[in-house]
């Protein structure tokens, strides 16, 4: 028995020792989101956020970099770096700096520091090259694993659909991952994931920044250079006057008119972004309409492309045209199914506007006189039939009656202290009256036909020089 065992324990020690497998390191409870376009950075901090239970998106990540939007881009290194800050995220250094002489022993340290993070739970973002071709471009890919087998990456990459998990060589991945800005001096960039105290994203009404930078980013691809943007929410100016001018109009007449009808006709702005094309004359309005939208002009002042949520217009002859439009997505967002009269006669006011005392208010405009042969030829109806109109009928008017008639009733009730009053009135019982009689009504105190000759004769006495 003794020899038998003594004979085992030699055979035992003359084998090799068993050698341990190679280490398989994979964070595999990391959700994969694909960006959206140029948010590769904001797709992969998505990943991470989710990963530790916090609910944020790639747009939430762009929001709170502090990005300019106008840019039309999404986040670089010291933005996505911001962003996990802002989000409860340290992300440590983020940029490394290589010797070459040295490159390949730092490069070593910096990779056993991704491995260390990925044994204690936490991926690592890089920024690096997307491929090797000579016009590559910059790229975020978040790393959650490594095969030491295999000598190969585990890590998801955003810019494909089924970027899952995908696998690269160790040495093709420090490759694309060493940047060298100059002979004597090489980067790499690597941001750590240390949760710290959670922060909730800020949540913004739409269109948000990121819509806004997404948004930018398509209508790059056909801007012509000439053209400045300016921002007024919802309302993105896009203009080829000089950049100065374009800025000025945003703030003195978009921004200036947005406040003010916010203040005394709608509870809030519309959701949806709009493109105002401000024009500087005739010659590029014509070129613009032609070569960007595809559209022959039928009036010199300014028409709105509904596809495409754009208000497009001749600057040269004045803004009325710009304020006009402007209260058209006001009331579609406030009352989408508003009535043709309520709409334009709003419009059509504001297209010769002025600030009084902190109100908008609209002048007597060349509308004036239409109405007024209108009314000697016994030809503008009744205020019953004006507000019972069908989209169809009010628009079907060569004469333009129709607009001067709700254009001077609306009017009267401004000269009279009552406009802002019967538009939120109108809003608010739009479900039981979708003409806004009722409401007219209740703000006139009676019938408002039984009030027609004092509309007919306050029409006649005004004159286009009141000012």
């Amino acid at each position: 028995m003794r020899a038998h065992l003594a004979l085992a324990l030699a055979l035992a020690l003359a084998l090799p020792a068993f050698a341990a497998p190679p280490e398989l390191l994979q964070l595999k409870d990391t959700p994969f989101v694909q960006q959206k376009p140029d948010f590769c950075g904001e797709a992969v901090a998505e990943m991470a956020l989710r990963r530790l239970g916090r609910e944020v998106t790639q747009d939430d990540v762009f929001n709170m970099s502090g990005l300019d939007p106008l840019k039309g881009r999404g986040v670089w290194t010291n933005e996505l770096a911001t962003a996990l800050k802002n989000l409860g995220v340290d992300p440590g250094q983020t940029w490394y700096r290589l010797k070459p002489s040295e490159a390949t022993k730092q490069l070593a340290a910096q990779w056993d520091a991704v491995v260390a993070d990925l044994r204690a739970g936490q991926p690592t973002i890089v920024c690096m090259h997307y491929d090797d071709t000579p016009d590559t471009t910059e790229h975020f890919r978040l790393v959650t694993g490594y095969d030491a087998a295999k000598d190969e990456v585990i890590y998801q990459e955003p810019a494909e659909k089924d970027g899952a998990n995908r696998r690269m060589k160790r040495a093709e991945f420090l490759k694309l991952w060493t940047f060298k800005p100059a002979k004597d001096r090489w980067t790499i960039i690597r941001l750590r994931l240390t949760p710290q105290e959670a922060r909730a994203p800020v949540k913004y009404t739409s269109p948000t920044p990121a819509e806004l930078s997404l948004h930018v980013q398509e209508l790059k691809k056909t801007l012509p250079k000439e053209m400045t943007l300016a921002w007024e929410k919802p309302f993105l100016i896009i203009g080829d006057e000089a950049p100065d001018k374009v800025r000025s109009r945003a703030k003195d007449v978009v921004r200036w008119c947005r406040d003010l009808l916010l203040k005394d006709f709608f509870a809030a702005a519309p959701t949806t972004l709009e493109e105002v094309w401000v024009l500087k004359d005739a010659a590029s309005y014509e070129k613009a309409s032609r070569t960007l939208f595809n559209t022959e002009p039928d009036t010199p002042y300014g028409y709105y492309l509904s596809s495409r949520r754009a208000l497009v217009m001749n600057i040269k002859p004045g803004y009325g045209t710009l304020t006009h439009e402007m209260v058209h997505p006001f009331m579609h967002h406030e009352w989408p199914a508003a009535p043709a009269w309520l709409n334009e006669g709003v419009a059509s006011l504001f297209e010769f506007p002025y600030e009084d005392e902190g109100h908008l208010k609209g002048r007597v405009n060349w509308r004036l006189p239409g109405l007024k042969a209108g009314l000697a030829d016994k030809a503008v109806p009744s205020f019953k039939q004006l507000t019972h109109f069908s989209q169809e009928e009010f628009y079907d008017d060569p004469t333009g009656v129709h607009y001067g008639a709700a254009r001077y009733l609306c009017f009267w009730l401004q000269e009279q202290g009552l406009l802002s009053r019967f538009v939120r009135r109108a809003f608010e019982l739009k479900d039981q009256d979708p003409t806004g009689w009722s409401a007219l009504t209740e703000v006139l105190g009676k019938n408002p036909d039984l009030l027609r000759k004092d509309w007919e004769a306050f029409v006649k006495g005004l004159s286009q020089r009141r000012s």
